[in-house]
């Protein structure tokens, strides 16, 4: 069953909350993905099998949550991210899958004091500004400030809608170009033939990000969805790898 919470903004956001033992492993999902998706259905079908509280959730304009798609922009996917996050008393391990990383990030930048470990797969951060923006050749810029968006093909079906807002609010939100302290343990999965995150985008975060136990996986041949036979395992090992030093500090 699917329940919806209403976010101080106004907006419906569905989600799924299993309950179980701490800390709660939070999915965080990507760009124009949903609940439904591989690795959230299967994180939780192990949550439940393992007796480990989860919850996965839809950002606004994603999935079976109110709002357009194409009206959403990173800020409103963290305070979607941040009120789904009001439902879990206790800490979280935030598992955030290509934008989800970066908003990941963007929450335990703000309440790091919650986040007891985080596992990015395929992580994504300031994607709009090095990714969209930086890869829009003149035409579409002239585009984009004279129609307000840019339609990009997406290998996921229907093109991606890039919006203007997007763009300048992804602006206030970016990770790379401030310090990013992460007081806890820290995991980043990507795969070598994933065609959305370069292996020079995951070094540039490794490089970036202070923290004291923190490791970056390639895997050889491994795509950008990382829901394979072989990936999916490696998701709950990274997991069980950033809760054991929480429940260390837990025990005392």
């Amino acid at each position: 069953m699917v329940d919806t919470l209403v976010t101080p903004q106004g907006r419906k956001i569905a989600y799924h909350l299993t309950a179980g033992q701490g800390p709660t492993v939070v999915f965080l999902g990507g760009f124009k993905s949903d609940m439904t998706g591989t690795k959230a259905v299967f994180l939780e079908n192990w949550a439940i099998e393992t007796g480990r509280a989860f919850l996965r959730f839809d950002y606004s304009g994603h999935g079976s949550s109110s709002e357009a798609f194409e009206d959403g922009c990173i800020g409103d996917w963290y305070e979607d991210a941040c009120a789904a996050l009001g439902l879990i008393d206790g800490p979280v391990v935030l598992v955030g899958s290509s934008m989800g990383g970066w908003i990941s990030l963007l929450v335990a930048r703000a309440m790091p004091e919650r986040v007891a470990g985080l596992v990015g797969i395929a992580v994504a951060p300031d994607f709009t500004e090095d990714g969209f923006w930086a890869g829009f050749d003149e035409a579409q810029k002239a585009e984009m400030e004279r129609e307000g968006r840019v339609a990009l093909p997406s290998e996921y079906g229907d093109p991606y809608i890039i919006t203007k807002r997007l763009i300048e609010e992804g602006r206030d939100r970016l990770v790379l170009r401030t310090p990013l302290d992460l007081p806890f343990a820290v995991r980043f999965l990507l795969g070598t033939a994933d065609t959305s995150v370069s292996t020079e985008t995951a070094l540039r975060l490794l490089e970036h990000a202070s923290s004291s136990d923190m490791r970056l996986t390639l895997v050889d041949g491994a795509d950008h969805s990382f829901s394979s036979e072989v990936c999916l395992p490696m998701i709950i090992g990274a997991i069980g790898e950033v809760i054991a030093p929480a429940a260390g500090v837990e025990g005392g």
